[in-house]
């Protein structure tokens, strides 16, 4: 249901006061009388008291005309409708009403119905201007809302895009901006390792964690000069900085570093932009900024860098020679996991003994590198499906903002995982050699089966043939041949052979050796386990 809108009726004349309030059926027009009185100074309270939307006053009363009230009403409800009642010879003083205010006027002698129009009539006016007020305060409301989306973006225009000082001038009172006066720096302010702590925390934890940045950040700053400072992202801000010295962006950004540290559970990296003497040249100290944000790479975090413009990206070869990386290649292909890792501690201790760090960009393409080359290296020994984890990890750590003991950790897992695949393979292939070399041995039992004439049968060292056999079968080679002449020994003993023409099927040139043989390993001499076996005497 629509609210009535309020109305208050004041004249000196009871009767017509009555007349007005009661004879009129005012809830069919939507209207609710609140208050009525019978002079000036009595009418102006209630009007206070009541705040009525429609005022029905006479222009002449006592204590208080209706003129005077017209302008007091106009001072304190300034939205309020007044209509003034006046007789023909009073019409000079209904003119000077609306002047003043008035939105109407009836004359007297007048009848109910023009009463009742000339109030219907106000009503409608008042409701379409509290429509359109309605309306302008929700408009007011939205951008009000919207201030700090706007203010943000329009402040990610400013370090993005060239704009003027008369259009920043412009828009500062408006977007409730500082006033900044130059010269500027910007630095870009971000959370460490955020994806790690913050990837999944809830969304209340994550803003707690924001407005703390930013009230931080601000009240540190605050102490220094003038800035701004807006969020750009989920774990970083960006402050625009009135500087007033070289030294001091610096001392700015290790306090607010310092402050993080000490208030909160999380730190937080700096870079900063040279200083620009110009609005225009924002966004030339906003990229400088990013690219000294990336030597967080080098700490991990909590500590601010400075952009240097004579810190340009070096050659790769600083870091390591092509020898030194095909010496690296060499040592992978072998599987030889110590000599990678050795070589990587190396090359990363080398990175930090350096005057001038090398720019993150160059270190991260130099490895991705070396990893590609590694997965080639893999890919001549392997089918690809086999070699996932390699790639997997390979892959992990690309556009991550990882810092450089993660990349360290992420290419001793590379090495770990290529040098795993190739003992694996290797150790393979070696069980399927001697594999191969037993299956011979026992189908020659009645060879000179010497260590030496086995070793050359897989084109292997006699030295590495004897500790690879033992590795894989358990026993010494000498040990297996002899268990294989013993248990072929034992199935021609029950297929009923002789001892003699055993011993020389299995290349033994005295009977008597190879008995002493056979029960050293049995424990029976061969009539004895022939005896046992077939359970009837042996032929002599």
């Amino acid at each position: 249901m629509d609210q009535r809108v309020k109305l208050c009726v004041v004249d000196d004349i009871r009767s017509v006061v009555d007349m007005i309030t009661k004879k009129i059926s005012w809830a069919d027009h939507g209207i609710e009388i609140v208050g009525c009185a019978t002079d000036g100074e009595e009418g102006f309270a209630v009007i206070r008291e009541t705040k009525p939307d429609l005022i029905l006053t006479d222009i002449r009363m006592p204590k208080m005309d209706g003129l005077e009230m017209t302008r007091n009403i106009m001072e304190i409800l300034p939205t309020s409708k007044v209509i003034i009642l006046s007789a023909y010879t009073d019409f000079d003083y209904a003119q000077k009403a609306i002047q003043y205010g008035a939105l109407d006027y009836v004359k007297k002698p007048f009848s109910i119905d023009q009463i009742v129009k000339a109030v219907v009539k106000a009503k409608e006016v008042w409701e379409q201007e509290n429509l359109s007020r309605k309306q302008l305060i929700g408009l007011q409301q939205k951008i009000k809302e919207s201030m700090p989306a706007l203010r943000q973006e329009y402040l990610s225009l400013l370090v993005n895009h060239q704009t003027n000082e008369s259009e920043l001038a412009r828009l500062s009172d408006f977007l409730d901006i500082n006033e900044l006066k130059p010269p500027f720096a910007v630095m870009t302010i971000q959370i460490d390792q955020f994806t790690d702590k913050y990837g999944e925390v809830p969304v209340k934890e994550l803003e707690l964690v924001r407005f703390s940045l930013q009230n931080i950040v601000e009240e540190t700053i605050a102490f220094h000069g003038a800035a701004v400072v807006f969020r750009e992202g989920l774990n970083r801000y960006i402050c625009i900085l009135n500087v007033t010295n070289q030294e001091q962006p610096m001392a700015i950004a290790d306090q607010c570093c310092a402050n993080i540290a000490r208030h909160t559970k999380f730190t937080i990296s700096i870079g900063i932009g040279q200083y620009v003497e110009t609005v225009q040249e924002l966004p030339k100290s906003y990229q400088q900024s990013l690219s000294a944000l990336s030597y967080h790479f080098y700490t991990g975090g909590n500590g601010a860098f400075s952009y240097n413009r004579d810190g340009a990206a070096l050659p790769v070869e600083w870091i390591y020679t092509e020898d030194s990386e095909n010496e690296f290649l060499f040592a992978f292909r072998s599987g030889n996991k110590e000599a990678c890792v050795e070589w990587a501690m190396t090359i990363f201790t080398e990175m930090g003994k350096v005057t001038v760090l090398p720019e993150p960009g160059v270190v991260d393409r130099l490895l991705q590198g070396l990893a590609l080359r590694m997965l080639r290296v893999l890919l001549e020994k392997f089918p690809r499906p086999s070699l996932a984890e390699f790639e997997a990890k390979s892959l992990e750590i690309r556009d991550s903002g990882a810092a450089i003991l993660e990349y360290r950790a992420w290419f001793m897992e590379l090495c770990e995982i290529g040098c795993r695949l190739i003992h694996q393979e290797r150790a393979s292939e070696s069980q399927k050699i001697i594999h191969r070399s037993a299956d011979y041995i026992k189908a020659n039992l009645n060879l000179d089966l010497t260590l030496e004439h086995c070793a050359k049968q897989v084109n292997l060292s006699w030295g590495y043939y004897s500790n690879l056999f033992k590795k894989v079968t358990g026993s010494t080679f000498q040990q297996f041949v002899t268990q294989a002449k013993m248990e072929r020994a034992k199935s021609m003993l029950i297929e009923d052979y002789q001892v003699q023409e055993i011993a020389q099927e299995l290349g033994y040139e005295h009977r008597r050796y190879f008995s002493e043989v056979f029960k050293k390993q049995t424990g029976l001499t061969p009539t004895e386990f022939k005896e046992m076996s077939l359970g009837k005497p042996s032929k002599p």
